[in-house]
């Protein structure tokens, strides 16, 4: 009876330490470079200008200072770039936000006939020297830390909830209204 208890006891006690342990970092990677990239082409209706348009529009909506976050904007070759940055954070014992540090990223959109193309890579933690955060997803490092976790799922979220969602709904096509006849 006394193997079975210590056994119960032991998965009771020691399964949250398992588990952590097995929590898998799941961010897209290029399959080339090894490094965080989120890409996809979206097929929608629309020129490459009209396209251009529809997020020329988005970024005045999206960032605060859309002309400080795009370094190019390129109608003619249908091209738009821009390097961004948004905080991360910690949370401390009573619950409180605290600043954990500034993430740099890049932003590429391309257009083309019914489809663009959004490629966000160059992820970096702003400090003195360059950071690839990619250096957080390997826990052999000497310098990981468990909050690499909880930093790159706020990484994430942004992108996959906040940026990207918001990029494909701003380039649908507006529905025209049609002035009523009278």
């Amino acid at each position: 009876m006394k193997p079975i208890l210590s056994i119960l006891l032991f998965l009771v006690f020691f399964q949250p330490i398992m588990a952590q342990d097995q929590e898998e970092i799941l961010m897209p990677l290029d399959e080339n470079t090894g490094l965080i990239t989120y890409q996809e082409v979206v097929n929608v209706a629309g020129n490459k200008d009209t396209l251009f348009n529809r997020c020329s529009t988005w970024l005045h909506t999206f960032y605060a200072n859309p002309w400080e976050a795009t370094k190019v904007r390129d109608q003619a070759t249908g091209l738009i770039k821009i390097q961004h940055q948004f905080r991360v954070y910690d949370t401390d014992e009573n619950g409180n936000k605290i600043d954990a540090g500034m993430i740099i990223y890049s932003l590429k959109i391309e257009f083309k006939q019914d489809r663009y193309r959004f490629t966000i890579d160059n992820l970096t933690l702003k400090a003195v020297s360059r950071y690839p955060l990619e250096n957080w997803m390997d826990k052999t490092r000497p310098d990981y830390d468990e909050k690499n976790v909880s930093y790159l799922k706020q990484i994430d979220h942004y992108f996959r909830v906040e940026l990207i969602p918001s990029l494909k709904e701003a380039m649908l096509p507006v529905e025209e209204l049609k002035e009523a006849e009278w």
